[in-house]
């Protein structure tokens, strides 16, 4: 070995031993799984959170993105997982809640089979329209529907969603026979729109805020109990004479048997971060309402969201096959 490939290689050693140091010093490794694709307003929540949890938490944590069956693969994934604080599920309170209804053979107990830790963040929910359809506000889109009920198509991003179940409401408070489009995600949806193939949609606001205010399409009510701060000018749908109130929120769970000590100490670490007030611009910036709450909050709001769509679904009828 020449004076070179000595040097290289001691500083080689040098730089592992850092390493493994860094490792040493930062615990064990604690995976969030989040069962939808990167790239969203929850997989930066996501990332947010393990940029910052070790700092609190004295261990390493990584965003898993574990995608497929509408969230079912991530959250059977954390079902099944060993109660060792070493995996954690981030997800949308509706996955929670609205997936044992619509299974012929739920594959999960939401209440058995976790242990809540927090209610992370809130996100809303919209009516949009086409401009192809020279609609302007919610009592006009009305007025269309109506008058057209032979178009009075609307996408929704999937079939089993808070926007499946806000739009078969939707259909009965105004009397009128839709059709429902159900696509594999709001991107199609948000092109349909632009291209004049789909005159509306119910999706999230995060999907189409980017384009209402480009102009590309229209906001023309949300669904949430009162106007979003980010669109204050639209109305909600309550203010246009429909009593309906529809919106979501991400939480943070652990598989069941894990310790009720480290849920309280893991949710008193993401309260604080969501505090922040850097962080809470970044999650404003995708249309996300930080809240950090309580393990013992967040089961009151899966327990009242779960008693209010129960009626709903099971007045649909939708069922999906394992």
């Amino acid at each position: 070995m020449n004076r070179r490939e000595f040097v290289a290689g001691g500083l080689a050693l040098s730089a592992a031993a850092k390493a493994s140091a860094a490792w040493a010093q930062s615990g064990p490794l604690t995976k969030i799984i989040f069962p939808f694709a990167a790239g969203g307003s929850g997989d930066m929540l996501c990332r947010q959170l393990a940029q910052f949890l070790p700092a609190a938490l004295d261990r390493s944590f990584i965003v898993e993105n574990r995608t497929g069956g509408d969230g079912l693969i991530g959250i059977r994934s954390v079902k099944g997982a060993a109660p060792d604080t070493t995996t954690i599920l981030v997800t949308t309170g509706p996955t929670m809640y609205l997936l044992p209804m619509v299974e012929n053979e739920p594959s999960f107990d939401s209440a058995r089979d976790f242990v809540p830790v927090s209610q992370l963040a809130r996100f809303e929910f919209v009516v949009a329209v086409s401009p192809s359809i020279g609609v302007t506000d919610f009592k006009q889109l009305v007025a269309w529907v109506r008058a057209n009920p032979s178009k009075a198509t609307y996408g929704v991003p999937s079939s089993g969603t808070i926007p499946h179940f806000t739009g078969w409401q939707l259909e009965k408070a105004l009397g009128a026979s839709m059709t429902r489009v159900p696509y594999r995600g709001s991107a199609p949806i948000i092109n349909d729109l632009l291209a004049g193939h789909l005159p509306i949609t119910v999706t999230t606001l995060s999907d189409t805020i980017t384009q209402h205010r480009a102009g590309g399409i229209r906001i023309v009510a949300v669904s949430g109990p009162t106007r979003s701060p980010f669109l204050p000018e639209v109305p909600t749908l309550k203010e246009e004479g429909i009593n309906l109130v529809a919106d979501g929120w991400y939480g943070m769970w652990l598989p069941a048997g894990s310790s009720p000590d480290f849920a309280k100490k893991l949710s008193a670490a993401a309260a604080e971060i969501l505090a922040k007030p850097d962080i809470k611009e970044k999650l404003n910036a995708v249309t996300l309402i930080p809240v950090g709450s309580t393990p013992e909050n967040l089961t009151k709001a899966l327990a009242t969201d779960t008693a209010f769509w129960q009626p709903i679904v099971k007045a649909t009828g939708y069922k999906i096959t394992n």
